[in-house]
């Protein structure tokens, strides 16, 4: 069966407090799709995190010592640096412009997936408050990572379910960069109702020898997918509906992607 990735037409501009369940099933019937069993949606993290009101204001950040040091350091905004920390679980490495950090989900990351790009007040509700920071310019808002995004995906998911009624998978991406690769790429931070993994091990192969160590990452390889569909710019198709994924759909979770640090030979 073929793989076909389509970008939900006609998302809106989310704000804190949208209900993406319904504005991913308003979107089916603008972008021609009926849902059917084992379909999936890939969300870029970005939404997600707008929806559940992640912004902060670095007017409102107090940053502490270590991140006025740092910050020095590594010729970062001392309050980014502190946003950075409070987010993560250790501090990597670091270099000038770059800091990289266990994210507090358990990831190695860079800034601890906080961004600036496509951050504005106007994503904000009228008259909101969002993590203590009134509506200002727009440089000054950053976005943090959902807490969550295994449980954001499965109330996604457990609602699209409910309305239509389909067994079906979500996925929330993010774009990272990799260990001697150039170049950022779509990796998964949160699905609910499809594989993480898939373990290849016993299998044959065409020469019928039998696979030892295989194990692949299926969910970031769809992740990957799916971001070239969404773009990194100015493309406005966060959202990108998924058939023929060629596994079958079970329970998953972000622990399955995370190499326990005693298998990391990178650290």
């Amino acid at each position: 069966m073929a793989l076909t990735l389509t970008p939900l037409k006609d998302i809106p501009i989310i704000r804190q407090g949208d209900d993406l369940a319904d504005i991913i099933v308003n979107s089916l019937s603008q972008s021609n799709l009926a849902i059917e069993d084992n379909d999936i949606f890939v969300l870029a993290q970005k939404v997600v995190s707008k929806a559940e009101g992640r912004m902060v204001n670095l007017t409102t950040v107090t940053p502490s010592p270590r991140a006025i040091e740092l910050g020095a350091q590594i010729e970062k905004d001392a309050r980014l640096v502190e946003l950075i920390l409070q987010e993560s679980k250790s501090v990597v490495r670091t270099r000038p412009g770059t800091i990289i950090v266990e994210h507090k989900l358990g990831f190695i990351c860079a800034n601890a997936g906080i961004d600036h790009s496509n951050v504005a007040p106007l994503h904000l509700p009228p008259n909101s408050l969002i993590l203590g920071g009134e509506k200002e310019g727009g440089e000054d808002w950053v976005l943090l990572l959902p807490e969550n995004p295994d449980q954001s995906a499965n109330e996604i998911r457990a609602k699209i379910e409910s309305i239509t009624n389909k067994k079906i998978g979500v996925m929330i991406i993010d774009s990272h960069g990799r260990a001697w690769r150039i170049g950022t790429e779509g990796v998964c931070i949160g699905l609910s109702g499809i594989p993480g993994v898939i373990d290849e091990r016993g299998w044959k192969d065409l020469f019928d020898y039998t696979l030892r160590i295989t194990v692949v990452g299926v969910a970031d390889e769809l992740a990957a997918a799916a971001s070239l569909v969404m773009g990194q710019a100015a493309e406005g198709t966060p959202i990108v509906h998924v058939r023929g994924f060629p596994y079958p759909l079970r329970e998953g979770s972000l622990k399955e992607l995370i190499r326990p640090k005693e298998q990391d030979l990178f650290r």
